[in-house]
């Protein structure tokens, strides 16, 4: 009954829970002093010294297991949507999001500017490989502790690509004892997952914790066959010692989920139409009549791939981290990791919309992309000294990061008509009748530009210092970093008529750019509860694989990369239930691209500034987190000088996060509200997205200590709305219509 309950009247639920909430508010009575921002916790992503984020003087959010697991996120970059300042379109699916921060534009795939870490070393060097983005490598489970997002601030010298910020996900160690065992279905989608992790003492001085979830099912969208299908296993394992720990860590990642790509549409003055047929929200078009795939492969043969891959990611690490105490106050901490990284991405794009909707079939490209090898090894080692001086402690820290990269990809796209059907959509060909052939093989699609094969490896180091000086009330902190990288390898596409790769068309890739990145900050506690920030930065993120279609890279000329100026100001306040943390930023973005679907180079200048506004209120037994973020930006300079002037695309004035809660007892309930204004799908302005919000609900009840049964539902109300369209307005790309799942939790 209360599946059917789920099905069929998703606005009764709503109204049932609103009354709830009203029921509650009215037998709450005396306020609580519960600092719901958690200003007294420490940090330790992006910081110079661990410091509680009242004395940190840069933009800091976090969220710990239990927030996490309430926002009814399915993915790692739908977590980081309920993070004021962060804008992450996680409309592709458990990978494949698009990520930034306030000011900062998305003007390329993947997250640029902002580095994705697990434990404090990066999980790709590089957020914007195409194919291959960072988030695609992390899975959210019951193995986090907890979430660190830095909005700029220090990220741009104490971590490498991430002038624009840093998120973290912390593994739990142990240290509580501890676990649970989590069967979760899909109510309207055949979903099943099952997630288990446990932590506990080996000893009076050692501690574990291992953890990971397996699932099956066919994803939140029809598609008549199994879409979801591995899944994690992470742990680790510490010792204490007498003047420190030691910790050797390890995860296993074999997953495939479906990819979700833009589907046709049609757009008239400057709005987006669906197509009849085609529903944005549930549309899919690796069907049955699609099965498999043949690709030229990296070693010049033909192979057949099974396009039920979807995002299949095949992730392995070894990982050892350490700090110790030196003595004389004298410390030094190193990270260390090794991961080997491969996949496949396969997803079908429209490369057009069937004569704006009226033919009975489009044109759809394959993206049938090898991710032959994306592994990397990272070594984070600092020394630091305190000492004191008239009337400051100062800290002193020499790092040094280094790292290698590899980015190998195969890539050949083969292009097949589908009928303009959003489920169950057959392969045809131009006379409409049933076929499996490829109306165009890779060779020939966009006339034979993506039939490439390249395989680069990059290494990196970065000699960082920093300097921290604390006076009580008053802490200023300084940092620098120099960045070096050198890139070697090749790049060689395919030939029409051998079939095969052609020599005449290898380039050799050996090139070196480097760069000097700054940070100066300043935090002035004015009492207990309240202190304020200031901060200056200047850093940059080195681009890899989309640097590949342009000039020579054999070190004959210049390496164009991607630079970021920013200046925040910021204010923290807590009392009498309430916290509140509000930023001021200014940033100047300058940077070059290239885009793989428009085929086109930009070289583009932007210009933002805004305020970032995030607050916790606490009545009783009700909670209510938000987060709001208005920016002004333009684009300031251009090689396409039509768009000098114009705000850039999929930026939104105001972009707002809403989350209240009430806890009754054993029973919670409570909701997670992000929405977003208007904005622009185009650089020139003449799309524009419409502004909406997505209305996530959960609903816990506790039969006892141990034992929880929830239910979850993502999108309540089925809301259409658009995180990005091509230039040209032939196929946009949206978020997930609504889907529901229900949990039991076991608890020891």
């Amino acid at each position: 009954m209360q599946v059917q309950f789920f099905r069929a009247r998703p606005v009764a639920l709503a109204a049932a829970l609103a009354v709830a909430s009203t029921a509650s508010l009215a037998q709450t009575a005396a306020a609580s002093s519960t600092d719901g921002l958690k200003l007294d916790q420490v940090v330790i992503t992006g910081t110079s010294t661990a410091l509680p984020k009242m004395k940190q003087s840069v933009s800091v959010s976090t969220l710990d297991a239990d927030q996490m697991e309430k926002t009814g996120a399915t993915s790692a970059a739908e977590l980081l949507r309920s993070i004021p300042g962060v804008r992450s379109e996680s409309s592709g699916g458990e990978g494949n999001a698009n990520i930034t921060v306030r000011g900062v534009p998305l003007s390329a795939g993947g997250s640029r500017y902002v580095q994705l870490q697990e434990d404090g070393l990066p999980v790709l060097l590089f957020g914007d490989i195409s194919f291959g983005t960072a988030d695609q490598f992390v899975r959210a489970d019951g193995n986090i502790d907890r979430l660190e997002v830095i909005r700029g601030g220090s990220a741009s010298t104490l971590a490498t690509n991430s002038p624009g910020g840093l998120i973290n996900f912390i593994s739990k160690t142990g240290k509580e004892a501890g676990g649970s065992v989590a069967l979760t279905t899909g109510v309207e989608q055949q979903q099943n997952r099952l997630d288990v992790d446990y932590g506990g003492s080996l000893g009076p001085r050692t501690t574990f914790h291992i953890g990971g979830f397996q699932r099956n099912g066919e994803g939140t969208r029809p598609a008549g066959f199994t879409t979801e299908s591995g899944g994690q296993i992470r742990a680790n394992i510490t010792q204490q010692l007498d003047n420190g720990y030691i910790r050797l860590s390890l995860k296993s990642l074999d997953d495939r989920t479906p990819t979700l790509l833009p589907v046709p549409v049609t757009v008239s003055n400057g709005q987006i139409n669906t197509i009849n047929g085609i529903d944005p929200r549930t549309a899919f078009f690796i069907t049955p009549s699609l099965q498999s795939d043949r690709t030229l492969n990296r070693d010049g043969g033909m192979s057949g791939n099974s396009t039920r891959d979807g995002l299949h990611i095949v992730s392995n690490a070894m990982g050892f981290e350490s700090a110790l105490n030196l003595g004389n106050d004298w410390t030094v901490e190193e990270k260390f990791r090794k991961t080997s990284n491969s996949g496949r991405f396969i997803g079908l794009f429209p490369a057009d919309n069937g004569s704006n909707g009226k033919a009975a079939f489009f044109t759809a490209t394959l993206f049938n992309t090898s991710l032959d090898d994306m592994g990397n090894t990272f070594n984070d080692l600092k020394l630091s000294k305190s000492f004191k001086t008239d009337g400051a402690k100062v800290t002193a820290i020499a790092g040094l990061f280094s790292g290698t990269q590899n980015v190998a990809q195969t890539w050949f796209w083969n292009q097949y008509n589908l009928k303009m059907t959003g489920t169950g959509a057959q392969v045809v060909n131009a006379m409409g009748v049933a076929s499996a052939a490829p109306v165009s093989s890779g060779f020939d699609t966009w006339f034979g530009c993506c039939v490439r094969n390249y395989d680069v490896q990059y290494t990196h180091n970065a000699p960082y210092l920093a300097l921290t000086a604390d006076s009580g009330a008053l802490i200023v902190d300084a940092s620098v970093r120099s960045d070096k990288q050198k890139a070697s390898g090749y790049t060689i596409e395919g030939n029409a008529s051998t079939k095969s790769w052609d020599p005449k068309t290898q380039k050799v890739i050996k090139y070196e750019v480097s760069n000097t990145s700054y940070s100066l900050g300043a935090n002035y506690a004015f009492n207990p509860s309240m202190s304020g920030f200031a901060r200056a930065s200047d850093g940059v993120a080195f681009s890899a694989d989309r640097l590949l279609y342009g000039n020579a890279l054999d070190g004959s000329l210049p390496i164009a990369i991607n630079q970021i100026q920013q200046q925040e100001l910021g204010l923290k306040w807590r009392g009498n239930g309430l916290s509140v943390f509000a930023t001021y930023f200014n940033a100047k973005t300058s940077e070059s691209n290239y885009e793989a679907t428009t085929q086109k180079f930009t070289a583009n200048r932007y210009t933002s500034n805004g305020v970032e506004l995030e607050s916790v209120w606490t009545l009783g037994d009700v909670r209510i987190a938000g987060g709001a973020t208005w920016t002004n930006a333009k684009i300031s300079d251009s090689n396409d000088a039509s768009t000098i002037g114009k705000k850039p695309r999929r930026q939104a004035d105001f972009v707002y996060q809403i989350a209240p809660s009430i806890s009754l007892d054993r029973f919670e309930i409570g909701a997670a509200i992000v929405g977003t204004g208007d904005s622009y799908g185009d650089d020139a302005n003449t799309i524009t997205m419409a502004g909406f919000n997505t209305v996530n609900l959960f609903a816990s009840y506790q039969f006892s200590p141990k034992i929880q049964i929830s239910a979850r539902v993502n999108n309540m109300f089925n809301t259409l709305g658009y995180t990005e369209i091509e230039g040209d307005g032939h196929a946009a790309r949206a978020v997930n219509g609504r889907s529901a799942n229900v949990q039991l939790k076991y608890t020891f």
